[in-house]
């Protein structure tokens, strides 16, 4: 991250902005894509990092790019963005204010590794069930990992809850050649 600091005050901006129109996740979708714009795109890239371009020019472009496909007080935020010079920040404000939005709204992310896919209906529950034991909202990405035989294995931040095959039987191996070279 290229400055945490700054880009952290331009979210907290943002976030208020947002929660003021009531909508923190539809303005994150908005912030999302033109992060994401912004780094796949070489062109647009090269435009609002170019110093040939007044920032008054690249102002005005943002404002009718993005001018009928997002809300006004948005739009005015990124070109505020971009007339501070800060528009090299748009992906480090975009990852601080989904941070800052799932802060608000108690919503965790886990990372959740299974052996094999599981149905749509078990990936609720097991949303539903780390939810119980966190009490936020727990939005799960699921990975398969086949060695680790069956079971699960949760991250939610730093904390990992292993209820792995894999872990059992080393474990049990463990125990076993503990009991052995007694």
């Amino acid at each position: 991250m290229e400055n945490p600091t700054v880009a952290r005050n331009y979210a907290e901006v943002l976030a208020a902005l947002a929660n003021e129109a009531k909508d923190l996740d539809g303005w994150g979708v908005y912030m999302r894509e033109v992060a994401d714009a912004c780094t796949t795109d070489e062109t647009l890239r090269a435009f609002l990092g170019s110093p040939r371009v007044t920032v008054a020019q690249k102002s005005k472009i943002v404002g009718d790019a993005f001018g009928k496909k997002m809300p006004a007080k948005f739009v005015r935020f990124l070109q505020a963005v971009v007339m501070h010079r800060r528009q090299s920040l748009l992906q480090d404000i975009a990852i601080e204010y989904l941070s800052l939005v799932d802060e608000m709204t108690g919503r965790v992310h886990a990372r959740v590794q299974v052996a094999r896919e599981v149905s749509d209906a078990r990936q609720h529950e097991i949303a539903k069930d780390l939810g119980r034991i966190t009490g936020k909202k727990v939005v799960p990405h699921f990975t398969v990992q086949p060695r680790i035989l069956g079971g699960i294995i949760v991250r939610i931040g730093d904390t990992v809850m292993d209820g792995s095959v894999a872990r059992r039987l080393a474990s049990l191996r463990q125990k076993v050649l503990s009991r052995v070279a007694q």
